[in-house]
């Protein structure tokens, strides 16, 4: 926020100089107009001129008060000399109410857009202004043009203190803004984070502790009472650490470790996955290749998605064997999981079973992958997983 108000005062320092320096340099024209003005007249005009472009320049570049004060008691000279310069009772020519128009306006009152920062400039400028419509009023009693004079030092005085307002009053309105969809922005990231997590949960729940409650409720039909140990404690250890503060990272074959995991050959991984299965009364006949190369993050989503497939054909299908075949080719790798079990119609999955809905689908397609599922009754269950390599 300092910083964004440091650039609104440099942008006004640098129109007030803008503005002033052209407004300058036409009086200056205006003062060089063979004729127009008497020789002495002209020369203290000259030398005030000069004063009242170094007060301009100095102020559009520090900002200081010191040289608005110059530029206004040089620009009040140089109306008072112009104005006094005829002989009493010979009205001005047109010359010269060039010149004090000129210097009224834009030299002067493009000092407004510095003098709306603190009470004491806005005093200042309030002074100025009323000086100067004073000073002009004064030097032009006889000017035909009287009229026309002061109403546009007066308009040109309140049209630079009105834009000097809005753009002060602007830039913070519009940082208050942004602040604000900054606000909302990380809400809907932290809001966003929080469902991912809470996702991820049900995931970690899912692939774990429920599967293991499952098979305590079925009172562990078709698992040797050793691997049902084996996996309990697996997940009595990982809840434990979970609750000392670590966070879960799937690291081989469904089993959650607490240790970052690195790129991993696929190949390295699916003899776990074997293993694991055939403990649980499950055989899986793999098929193709496995020496393809992944990321962690990839890897990881890939073979969870694939044991939680072989988890359903294990406590779903009817049968004790399941084929998997793994193939690739320049961008994807894919898993078809086949079983010649009792199938099921898929419009019949209910949106609360999160098995294939989360810890499949939603696995794969958090890390650009995907899955296509088919079964039917009596026809057994196919499903195809895809990763991007």
């Amino acid at each position: 926020m300092q910083r964004i108000l440091k650039e609104r005062d440099r942008l006004l320092r640098r129109a007030v100089q803008a503005a002033g320096l052209v407004g300058t340099a036409t009086t200056l024209a205006c003062l060089l107009v063979p004729g127009g003005l008497e020789a002495d007249a002209r020369l203290w005009c000259l030398v005030l001129v000069l004063f009242l472009a170094a007060g301009q320049y100095l102020l559009g570049s520090t900002g200081a008060l010191r040289w608005a004060v110059l530029t206004l008691i040089s620009g009040e000279a140089i109306i008072l000399i112009v104005g006094f310069a005829n002989h009493p009772g010979v009205p001005l020519n047109l010359i010269e109410e060039s010149v004090i128009g000129m210097v009224s306006t834009a030299p002067m009152c493009a000092v407004a857009a510095m003098l709306l920062t603190s009470p004491r400039r806005i005093l200042l400028l309030v002074g100025s202004f009323a000086v100067t419509i004073a000073s002009v009023a004064v030097v032009t009693v006889d000017a035909p043009d009287r009229a026309v004079l002061l109403a546009l030092t007066v308009s040109m005085w309140l049209a630079f203190t009105l834009a000097a307002w809005w753009i002060a009053q602007s830039v913070p309105r519009v940082m208050h803004r942004i602040a604000a969809i900054g606000r909302a922005h990380r809400a809907e990231r932290h809001a966003s984070e929080l469902e991912a997590q809470r996702r991820q949960d049900a995931r970690l729940l899912h692939d774990t502790v429920l599967a293991t409650l499952t098979l305590l409720a079925h009172s562990g039909v078709g698992v040797s009472p050793m691997a049902l140990q084996k996996q309990a404690g697996d997940d009595a250890r990982l809840l434990r650490q979970l609750r000392l503060g670590g966070l879960p990272t799937p690291r081989r074959s469904g089993v959650y470790s607490l240790e970052p995991a690195s790129v991993l050959t696929l190949g390295d991984t699916l003899d776990a996955v074997r293993q694991r299965f055939e403990r649980m009364g499950l055989t899986v006949n793999w098929h193709g290749s496995g020496q393809v190369q992944l990321s962690s993050s990839v890897l990881d989503s890939f073979l969870l998605a694939l044991s939680e497939c072989l988890e359903n054909v294990r406590r779903h299908s009817g049968v004790d064997h399941a084929d998997v075949t793994i193939t690739d080719d320049a961008s994807t790798v894919r898993a078809m999981v086949t079983d010649t079990g009792v199938g099921f119609d898929l419009g019949q999955v209910g949106s609360e079973r999160l098995g294939v809905a989360e810890s499949v689908i939603a696995r794969l397609r958090d890390v650009g992958g995907n899955a296509r599922l088919f079964s039917s009754p009596g026809a057994g269950t196919t499903v195809v997983l895809e990763v991007p390599k």
